[in-house]
């Protein structure tokens, strides 16, 4: 995983778990004892985080060995092993729970979008999350997104031109948002405003938006959307959306569905480790 900040967030959480020293650990365990541990699954879904378990035990004791028997993206049921740990067993009890909590936060936000995505997998519009993730989480929330089968949204405030209500009103309406924001920006980077009627998505059509994000719209109106806009823009459909509204909006006809729930609901994958040998 390409993420130059990783190990420090990996060194915050092991931090906020060991504090001044993991006592337990420490008064029970040799520092020379070796142990053998494995990663199982206790529940199906789709695994993310193999990257991150693994670098939470190298920041430990770089001499420790991991080996994955699976890939990120890969569909797992109970009972399979996951990966192999061989070490310094304090190192091995001492990690265990950070590489849990980030293995099973990110396998459960990848099996929540598989899950999602593959409902309108026979429609056009494709999954995209938000900025709804856990402070400090986001990079790796929208790595799990995309392993599970979703697509990223912009990473934050600085990598893409969201005009939302607040904006609007702050600007004096959607065409005075739009025709300041232009010249300021680059060439390549796309305008999207948010709407609530379809007063508002004519107004961002004939100012030049790229794309418009239909805000909690009722389908109904949703589908005038799609036929008003007839091709003049790309749509986001976003508000509410989960696994069983997610069907009805796709087939509308929009071109990108929004959904926060992807992070900020998805349930943790059922994930153990257990010292399987010592004295390795």
């Amino acid at each position: 995983m390409d993420y130059p900040g990783l190990n420090e967030l990996i060194t915050r959480a092991l931090q906020e778990d060991i504090g001044h020293q993991d006592i337990t650990t420490a008064n029970l365990v040799s520092p020379e004892l070796k142990a053998r541990g494995v990663f199982l699954s206790k529940s199906s879904g789709i695994l993310a985080g193999l990257g991150v378990s693994r670098a939470v035990f190298h920041l430990l004791d770089p001499g420790i060995l991991f080996t994955s028997f699976l890939s990120d993206g890969q569909k797992i049921d109970p009972g399979v092993r996951i990966a192999m740990v061989e070490g310094s067993a304090a190192a091995l009890l001492t990690g265990e729970r950070t590489a849990l909590n980030f293995m099973q936060r990110l396998s459960g936000i990848a099996s929540k979008t598989n899950q999602m995505a593959q409902i309108i997998a026979p429609y056009k519009a494709r999954l995209v999350d938000t900025r709804k993730t856990t402070p400090g989480l986001r990079f790796l929330e929208k790595y799990a997104v995309k392993t599970g089968g979703g697509r990223n949204h912009r990473l934050g405030l600085f990598d893409g031109v969201m005009i939302k209500d607040n904006h609007i009103r702050a600007a004096g309406g959607i065409t005075a948002a739009i025709e300041r924001i232009r010249p300021l920006i680059p060439l390549t980077v796309k305008i999207e405003v948010e709407v609530e009627n379809l007063e508002q998505l004519e107004e961002a059509l004939k100012a030049g938006a790229d794309i418009i994000m239909l805000d909690n719209m009722a389908i109904d109106m949703m589908q005038q959307a799609v036929v008003q806009t007839d091709g003049r823009a790309l749509l986001e459909a976003s508000g509410g959306i989960n696994e069983k509204t997610i069907a009805a909006v796709a087939k509308t006809g929009v071109d990108f569905i929004s959904s926060g729930a992807l992070t900020h609901s998805a349930v943790s994958l059922d994930i153990s480790f257990d010292i399987v040998e010592v004295g390795v």
